[in-house]
């Protein structure tokens, strides 16, 4: 059975991976007052975070819509292809929702719609485990089973380094964000529910770090089965990461890559973020 594996940018799949796996990403819509770009393709996080310090504005999204899921749903079923949608969080985007839309539209039996629930390499870390079973010959039933028990098994564990976005995006006040960058605390962020939650406060960027990699330890274990470290433009965050993630940690599994520019629009430049299978 000839089975393609479709994502969409919300995901954050490495492009490398996503060219070595054959999966389709289908890229949501970044829009600037002057212009609209395809997430991924149009522009990269470093463009992006350039426009916004420049205009001093957020950029807002798009979904993808249902007209183009229906155009790749119909050239792929064309194609003797059997479709598997992998997508990110419908509680986060609509875009899951116009993939359902053209799905019903079409009317195959070769279409199939998952909704992780996920965001970011959370999402996209199902999505290659799907692309990894398609090229193993197992069915869409195989495939769509693995997704549900991954999906229950994935943890996420954030923080960002800046309280600029969160205040620029609404999700703190300017009184929130001036009293938190005095007093230098920093958030940790997870998934729950298809959204990003709130975890706790900590003071100081180090002690952050540190909560963050006891969480992991204690769901995934030193040498967890899975695991992306996922970073944007601040390199000397992730590097500072890293070095404690090896102090506890088994080094050898872990991958690393970066926070797209969809993503990134709320979680801004400064951000390092973990995904993980949790023991079972």
């Amino acid at each position: 059975m000839n089975i393609k594996i479709i994502s969409d940018s919300l995901a954050d799949i490495p492009q490398e991976v996503a060219r070595e796996l054959d999966i389709e990403v289908m890229p949501l819509t970044i829009i600037f007052d002057d212009a609209q770009y395809k997430d991924g393709i149009e522009i990269t996080p470093e463009e992006m975070y350039g426009k916004i310090e420049k205009s001093g504005k957020l950029p807002t999204t798009s979904q993808v819509t249902p007209k183009k899921f229906e155009e790749i749903f119909t050239s792929y079923l064309n194609g003797g292809h059997t479709i598997i949608y992998i997508g990110s969080s419908s509680r986060a985007s609509g875009t899951f929702q116009s993939a359902l839309v053209a799905k019903n539209a079409i009317g195959s039996e070769s279409i199939h719609v998952f909704d992780t629930y996920l965001l970011s390499y959370a999402s996209g870390m199902i999505a290659v485990e799907a692309a990894k079973m398609a090229r193993e010959g197992k069915t869409p039933e195989q495939i769509i089973e693995r997704a549900k028990c991954m999906k229950e098994r994935i943890g996420c564990v954030f923080t960002v380094d800046t309280l600029d976005y969160l205040k620029r995006g609404g999700r703190l006040s300017a009184t929130q964000a001036a009293i938190g960058t005095i007093l230098n605390v920093k958030p940790l962020l997870t998934l729950e529910d298809g959204i990003v939650k709130h975890l706790k406060n900590v003071r100081g960027t180090k002690k952050a770090l540190e909560e963050m990699l006891d969480i992991i330890v204690k769901e995934a274990g030193e040498s967890p089965e899975q695991i992306m470290i996922s970073h944007g433009l601040d390199m000397e965050l992730f590097q500072k990461f890293l070095d404690m993630s090896a102090e506890r940690m088994d080094m050898d599994k872990i991958q690393t890559s970066n926070i797209g520019s969809v993503i990134g629009i709320h979680t801004g430049p400064s951000l390092v973020a973990a995904f993980y299978l949790k023991k079972i």
